[in-house]
């Protein structure tokens, strides 16, 4: 069956959610559960000379203080608490006296009540032996790494740089942030049925289960990781957290239930931030505005003692024609916390600093920025040489620019003013970001009444994976959307793969239409003839049989049946953005339209239109969430979200929501979103690239250049703040 055009239809837990009815990970609600709370160390490096616990011991309710003589026997690997299957977080506080960073826990408390817990904790006292540190990467005591790494490279770029006439040569910066998410990390770990039952909200319950097995020294399916639901991941809840092993070590020790909801305060001291990172772009081009050479050179803060590779030069170099490209990466070691994946990781500081080094190109030109972009348009990867499965890129811009009115652009700064008196400003930037794959182990069952259950591979991120999965039941056996169950992120009801990097939708959808089309197929054996288009439901009434049950196996392409091994032990098995024949990417154009006050400098968003290539769209409602999402995050990130680091003490000083500034309403103009909506064939069945991540792509860089055409000022760092304009 042709893959449909998808209809506009609701979230498929729109009512579960708004009613109140779809429970967290820290909603379970267990018989006898005890609180925990993590004491946090108040110094950046050093060792811990004694824990006094005596207060907090006669704090009525406070059942008991563990310390790091409690848990030395926890296992630690990088492996254990790693994403996207690389080292990661191997380092495990409160399993030795040393402290690494601020912040990081030094005591686990636990008592009967959320009051008591709290002013137990607040009554623990600790000593220690403090060591010099640095907590920025512009300090004295910062470590730069002596290797750059090889990135991307084709052609001699040095050479086709030094030989133009027409050249750039910048320095973009980009500070520390932090995700925020409403949901706040939480580990609730109890006993059920003989099973060590572990609820978080994560992006991977079956590396996080499998993952505090080996730090606890039990088999893995002695624990059962479970994320009913995860309110807002981002890449921050793609591993084991500090508190995890914790969690869960003392609810074996207790033999009871215990549930710690991490406060946002710590948060910024525990969990992965987007790391600071230095971007050097140089440019090249001839007269007419053909890209001749681009040399892209970073540097990325990183904490001294775990991994979190630097890949800001995946995506630029395939972005556009490029006649030669060099990159290279350097990482920085500095005494915090290791920094992680935030939404679009390193896409979006990447293209906000080679989206606005084009801009700045095309002023040198005197050339149109979409001409610019447009001009270098290409169907190969320069890399590679290999064709993309799909890019519409050239429409995205196409389109964008004429939903947008890009025809009023001038390449005089200033000279668009509104009634008021502000300057108006109009900029353009580009994103793409890797189709990328997994696999699925799915079981489907249709009974004769209708009811429909699903158990698949994914996590419910708020992004509307369910209705992904909906929409392909849908389509192929015309189910009724009242009467779905749709199991996913429980390690007890499919094996569970990670879902980051957008390719939740492009591997979730494959696996319900082959399940469904598997189903069809075992029902038209049943009744011996070609199925008609009624719904399946009704057709399979006829056969007398309570139900249909069919179990499917979905590997992606480029990958072989190890995948499913690779699965079921909770492996992360991506695959993508390079395939045997194609490369695969989702493209995205964003325009952006900004008012500036000339006397103060206050920076307001407009308007922007946003264009995207992500193949089918499964669910336009939630597709075009995704895409004001990402804009509001790039409104963020250009414009108000820094982390104001405390040289002297290693914190962060505006660690909470009333001084981490984000946007709010009042923030937010109109953002007009549409899509391309051509599915992509080669890729997998359902035609399906991904978006979620896409969508933040050059949507800062847009702002940023907007703001130089209303001002004539180029800011090369973010976020730009009132006195960057005055």
């Amino acid at each position: 069956m042709t893959p449909n055009r998808n209809a506009d239809r609701p979230r498929i837990d729109a009512h579960e959610k708004v009613l109140g009815r779809a429970l967290y990970a820290a909603d379970q609600p267990f018989p006898g559960l005890l609180h925990a709370m993590t004491v946090p160390a108040t110094i950046a490096k050093g060792r811990i000379l004694s824990i006094d616990t005596a207060a907090a011991l006669q704090v009525p309710g406070v059942v008991r203080v563990f310390t790091y003589a409690d848990f030395s026997q926890i296992r630690t690997t990088p492996a254990a608490r790693g994403a996207y299957g690389q080292p990661g977080k191997g380092y495990q506080p409160m399993t030795a006296p040393q402290v690494r960073h601020r912040g990081e826990p030094v005591a686990l408390v636990v008592a009967e009540t959320l009051e008591a817990v709290v002013e137990g904790a607040e009554a623990v006292t600790v000593r220690y032996a403090e060591d010099p540190f640095s907590a920025r990467m512009d300090d004295d005591l910062a470590a730069p790494e002596p290797d750059a790494v090889g990135q991307l490279a084709s052609g001699d770029a040095e050479a086709a740089f030094a030989a133009a006439v027409h050249t750039i040569d910048v320095e973009y910066r980009h500070p520390q942030q932090h995700h925020n998410p409403i949901e706040l990390i939480s580990t609730t770990a109890a006993f059920e049925g003989g099973t060590l039952r572990i609820y978080e909200g994560t992006q991977s319950a079956a590396a996080f289960a499998g993952g505090l097995a080996g730090m606890m020294g039990m088999e893995p399916q002695a624990l059962r990781g479970v994320s009913p639901y995860t309110g807002g991941g981002f890449g921050q809840k793609n591993g084991v957290q500090e508190q995890s092993v914790l969690v869960a070590s003392a609810a074996l020790l207790l033999r009871r239930p215990v549930k710690l909801v991490m406060p946002r305060g710590q948060l910024f001291h525990t969990a992965s931030y987007r790391p600071q990172s230095r971007h050097r772009v140089r440019l090249a081009a001839d007269g007419d505005g053909r890209l001749l050479a681009g040399i892209y050179e970073t540097v990325q803060q990183n904490s001294r003692y775990d991994g979190f590779a630097s890949d800001h030069g995946a995506n630029p170099p395939r972005m556009y024609g490029y006649g030669a490209w060099r990159g290279s990466e350097r990482i920085v070691r500095v005494d915090t916390q290791t920094p992680g994946h935030q939404r679009a990781p390193h896409e979006h500081p990447a293209s906000h600093a080679t989206e606005c080094a084009l801009d700045e190109l095309a002023g040198a030109l005197g050339m149109d920025p979409v001409a610019l972009r447009l001009a270098n348009d290409t169907q190969r990867d320069p890399i590679t040489g290999k064709p993309f499965s799909s890019r519409h890129l050239a429409d995205c811009l196409k389109r964008g620019a004429a939903l947008f009115g890009w025809d009023r652009w001038t390449n005089q700064p200033g000279a668009l003013v509104a009634g008021n008196g502000d300057r108006i400003g109009l900029g353009v930037a580009c994103g793409s970001y890797k189709a990328a794959m997994t696999p699925s182990v799915t079981t489907l069952r249709l009974s004769a009444g209708g009811q429909c259950r699903i158990a698949t591979s994914g996590h419910e991120m708020g992004q509307g994976i369910r209705s992904v999965i909906a929409a392909e039941l849908i389509d192929v056996l015309g189910v009724d959307p009242d009467k779905l169950d749709i199991r996913i992120g429980d390690t007890g009801h499919a094996p569970q793969h990670l879902t980051a990097g957008s390719w939740g939708a492009g591997s979730a959808a494959p696996a319900a239409r082959a399940a469904a089309l598997k189903l069809r197929e075992e029902l038209s054996q049943l009744t011996g003839a070609a199925l008609s288009d009624e719904p399946v439901p009704v057709q399979l009434a006829r056969t007398r049989r309570p139900y249909v049950e069919v179990s499917v196996d979905t590997v992606p392409l480029g990958k072989d049946r190890q995948a499913i091994e690779q699965l079921r032990r909770g492996m992360p098995v991506t695959t993508g953005p390079e395939y045997p024949d194609f490369l695969a990417f989702s493209w995205i154009a964003h325009f952006a339209e900004v008012h500036v006050e000339p006397s103060t400098g206050r920076v307001r968003v407009r308007r922007v239109v946003s264009v995207a290539d992500c193949g089918r769209v499964m669910n336009r409602r939630t597709a075009e969430s995704q895409v004001r999402g990402g804009v509001v995050w790039g409104i963020g990130a250009a414009l108000r979200e820094a982390a104001e680091i405390d040289p002297r003490f290693g914190g962060v000083l505006n660690n909470d929501l009333a001084e981490y500034v984000v946007p709010v309403n009042a923030d937010i103009g109109a953002i007009d979103v549409d899509f391309i909506d051509e599915p992509d064939s080669r890729l997998n069945l359902s035609g399906v690239k991904g978006l979620g991540e896409v969508a933040m792509v050059g949507a800062a860089a847009a702002i940023v250049n907007a703001v130089h055409n209303a001002t004539g000022r180029r800011i090369r760092h973010l976020p730009i703040r009132i006195e960057d304009l005055l």
